[in-house]
């Protein structure tokens, strides 16, 4: 496989390298990988453990700027995992939805022009819009959607559309394209101090306590170690079925409030959880949770680490070993 990465520079592209490092280090050879990256200098001194590595190399360029792409090139596949999710709510919502729609639709003109027969998007849960509060585990076959009248709604808005332009770009080029849709994940590399809530729990729990909820701590989430999550997409990069979306994510739910109290009592045991507001009287709790039968059962993928052992990695590479 020679594969193009777009994101691999993001928490998803380094979850896919650092899972490549440890392919090779068990002995088998990973893909040939390039990684479209606007700033591959700044991104290995900052991760050194990336450089010099046979098998990957970097290209300079932009999603959104075509004439960047690599040219000459013989690649197999692309994974288009290219969006600021950790810096999205410092962009507008249409310069989200700009970033995720043109970008991909670009990398599809590109897979087009180079004939790259296999392309896999990373797309996500919130393209299936609110999730039903009866509805435990939401499956791929549903098919709501978010409010396109809500500005706030681009991210999820868009990547739908995005979905849309592989199914388009398929019926009319043939290119395979298999969707992605990812949910919430835990690792080593996911920023401890941007908007996700187990990465600020972590965080608060390695500074001691005390342990905040921003909020009322009732939404329903569930997390997937990065090191599954390198694993399922290498999969469906691979053996997903052309035309065909499958959830990547954990189907074990948990509460954000029972969720800080668990990390509280593997990181900073006795420290006390401050939930910052109270529930509604007769609210409904959110739910973001996947259901993920369809890849078990078609390409036999499971879970192999538990969120205990994802929050304790996560602990071991921020120096604090527990």
């Amino acid at each position: 496989m020679d594969l193009l990465l777009t994101g691999g520079t993001g928490f998803f592209g380094k979850a896919l390298l650092r899972h490549w490092q440890a392919v090779e280090g068990a002995g088998v050879a990973p893909p040939h990988v390039t990684v479209l990256s606007r700033n591959p200098p700044a991104f290995l001194r900052q991760h050194p453990e990336f450089a010099a590595l046979p098998w990957l190399r970097f290209h300079a360029g932009d999603i959104l700027a075509p004439a960047s792409l690599p040219t000459g090139a013989a690649f197999t596949h692309i994974l288009h995992a290219a969006a600021d999710s950790t810096l999205g709510p410092q962009l507008t919502p249409l310069q989200r939805y700009t970033q995720i729609v043109d970008g991909t639709r670009h990398l599809l003109g590109y897979a087009v022009a180079q004939r790259i027969p296999r392309f896999l998007l990373v797309s996500s849960g919130g393209a299936y819009g609110p999730q039903p509060h009866d509805m435990a585990r939401i499956p791929e076959d549903y098919h709501g959607m978010p409010d396109p009248l809500d500005a706030h709604s681009a991210y999820s808005v868009a990547k739908r559309c995005a979905e849309h332009l592989c199914a388009l770009y398929a019926q009319q080029h043939g290119v395979e394209t298999v969707i992605a849709r990812g949910f919430a994940f835990v690792g080593r590399d996911l920023p401890l101090n941007a908007h996700f809530a187990i990465g600020n729990f972590i965080r608060d729990a390695l500074a001691g306590g005390p342990i905040t909820v921003q909020g009322d701590g009732t939404p329903l989430r569930s997390y997937m170690d990065q090191r599954d999550l390198a694993r399922w997409l290498e999969a469906l990069l691979q053996h997903g079925r052309a035309g065909q979306a499958y959830n990547v994510g954990s189907d074990e739910a948990i509460d954000i409030a029972a969720l800080a109290r668990r990390v509280r009592d593997l990181l900073a045991p006795g420290q006390p959880v401050r939930i910052t507001a109270t529930a509604p009287a007769q609210g409904q709790r959110q739910r973001y949770v996947p259901s993920i039968a369809k890849a078990r059962a078609e390409l036999g993928l499971e879970l192999r680490h538990t969120l205990d052992d994802a929050v304790r990695e996560v602990a071991r590479h921020a120096g604090a070993v527990r």
